[in-house]
């Protein structure tokens, strides 16, 4: 708050005359708050067209993982109870699907949502989350932009876990939507990534024991085959963002994590911006990857 609006404010709640020159001053600071407000979505679109024009000639990441953290931060400093931070996120989550979209060369979204860690919560928080996840596949079985962009959709960690009747919604859009290979968009969930290596080398080594594989024969590639992102065309995310200023991976995608690019970035999923996200593209074409090379 400025000195003179300030003034103009005690000047009137003291109970002194308020003169026509203070009426004229709180008028006309109140009028341009307001017209900040109404600008400021303006503003923020013109900045998002300048990043936009920044980086589009550049490298654009093929395959994006986001580590969706801080729903229920965001939910404490609003006064909400944590589910309604994560009603919020899964509004988020569309918003950036849209971004995604509209961006030709992402081809793959991996978003983790539910580590098997994350099953220790509350049980209300745990069936809120599950609620959630149900209703926003339930809408994505008719989302117009599933088909209009050929995304297949996937669940990647341990389903058995999971509830039956969120199984049986997950199965029908898989399903659904197994034929599609244009985009790919995965909800890691009842996900860990060293969980994710043990599976896979629990049926690698079934497939060895059946003698349909010989020992010699496992490599990277074979290994690759095995894990839970084995339908992906380029199953190791080229960018990882986490969200919430905290700077670690928290078990996710460890195998094909390896040679992401890392970028953290200290807003709430809830808050998260295009902008935000546009900046995290600009951080990704700063990086030079080099691959041990």
């Amino acid at each position: 708050m400025s000195f003179e609006w300030s003034v103009a404010v005690k000047s009137a709640q003291s109970g002194k005359k308020t003169s026509v020159q203070v009426k004229k001053k709180i008028s006309s600071f109140a009028s341009r708050g307001l017209r900040a407000t109404v600008e400021r979505p303006t503003v923020q679109r013109i900045y998002e067209n300048m990043l936009w024009n920044q980086i589009k000639e550049g490298p654009i990441p093929e395959h994006i993982g986001i580590i969706l953290d801080g729903n229920r931060r965001w939910a404490r400093d609003h006064g909400l109870a944590p589910w309604k931070g994560h009603e919020q996120g899964a509004r988020k989550i569309e918003d950036f699907l849209d971004w995604c979209s509209d961006i030709e060369k992402i081809r793959s979204v991996t978003l983790y949502t539910f580590s098997t860690e994350n099953f220790k919560r509350s049980e209300k928080e745990v069936q809120e989350i599950f609620r959630l996840l149900k209703e926003y596949l339930q809408n994505l079985m008719t989302d117009e932009r599933v088909d209009r962009d050929e995304i297949r959709i996937k669940m990647l960690g341990r389903i058995q876990l999971l509830p039956q009747d969120l199984q049986d919604q997950i199965h029908a859009l898989e399903l659904k939507t197994a034929h599609y290979d244009k985009h790919f968009f995965n909800f890691a969930i009842a996900y860990g990534g060293r969980n994710e290596i043990v599976d896979a080398v629990r049926a690698l080594a079934a497939d060895v024991k059946e003698q349909k594989l010989e020992v010699d024969e496992i490599s990277e590639t074979v290994i690759e085959s095995y894990l839970y992102t084995s339908h992906l065309p380029n199953s190791s995310p080229d960018l990882i963002i986490r969200t919430s200023g905290e700077s670690r991976l928290s078990n996710f995608l460890t195998w094909q994590g390896a040679y992401s690019e890392l970028c953290f970035l200290d807003v709430f999923w809830p808050a998260f911006r295009k902008m935000d996200f546009l900046r995290a593209l600009r951080t990704y074409q700063k990086r030079q990857r080099r691959f041990g090379e």
